[in-house]
């Protein structure tokens, strides 16, 4: 037998019965029960292969596979639940851009640096690079893919300006390091693989790193920076 066939085979009785001791009483005939008195005795003569009208399957496989199934169910559910873009039907070019990196962020495969640059609450034009991975974690994303709030740099982001009151303020997250007294210009080192992101425009981002801009109604502008991690582990 093909061994995908026999896990499919398996996979088809571990769901079709709760626990291994239905599996047993369904192999169970009218007959065996006749002459053996005993349901425990018929199924112990079952899970033995002396009786069963299918196909015999061991306790521990039963219950291994029976486990393994469960776990996979509730890691799907998990993974439905944390991601807060699933199921929206998303009209700005911004947040469809957010919500396509979510898993991959949430799960650690990209590291995204988004630059936005509008104006807040007050009128204000601020702009500032975010570490979107460490946000997801910190902060309820639902308000964004809403459309209740709009994602806008902190003074706690990795950098921060405000070009009406001056202030600039750089911080390093979880993801990166800031490299705020270089020459060229500001860059984001990744902590895991150590790689240089470089956020000018004129440059390239560096290695395993892109850049795009997004179109967008929502900000003056906004620009991903996606950057995979090659750290071997």
């Amino acid at each position: 037998m093909d061994p995908d066939e026999g896990l499919t085979s398996v996979d088809n009785i571990v769901t079709q019965f709760n626990t291994y001791e239905d599996f047993l009483d369904s192999q169970i005939t009218t007959v065996d029960l006749y002459y053996l008195e005993d349901e425990s005795l018929a199924r112990q003569l079952v899970e033995l292969g002396y009786r069963g009208t299918g196909e015999i399957l061991k306790r521990e496989d039963f219950e291994a596979r029976k486990a393994a199934i469960e776990t996979a169910r509730l890691a799907e559910r998990t993974q439905k639940k944390t991601l807060t873009s699933a199921g929206k039907e998303l009209q700005d070019g911004f947040l469809k851009a957010l919500a396509v990196r979510e898993e991959d962020n949430r799960n650690g495969k990209v590291s995204s640096v988004i630059f936005i640059r509008d104006k807040n609450s007050h009128g204000q034009e601020v702009s500032g690079y975010i570490d979107y991975a460490d946000r997801l974690k910190t902060e309820d994303f639902e308000v964004y893919f809403n459309g209740k709030k709009r994602l806008l740099p902190r003074p706690t982001d990795l950098s921060f300006y405000n070009w009406d009151t001056q202030i600039a303020v750089c911080n390093s997250s979880p993801n990166y390091q800031v490299i705020h007294d270089n020459q060229d210009g500001l860059l984001f080192k990744h902590k895991k693989d150590r790689k240089i992101l470089n956020v000018d425009p004129k440059d390239h981002p560096g290695d395993n790193s892109t850049r795009i801009s997004i179109q967008t109604d929502l900000y003056i502008q906004a620009v991903i920076f996606d950057h995979i991690s090659r750290r071997k582990t």
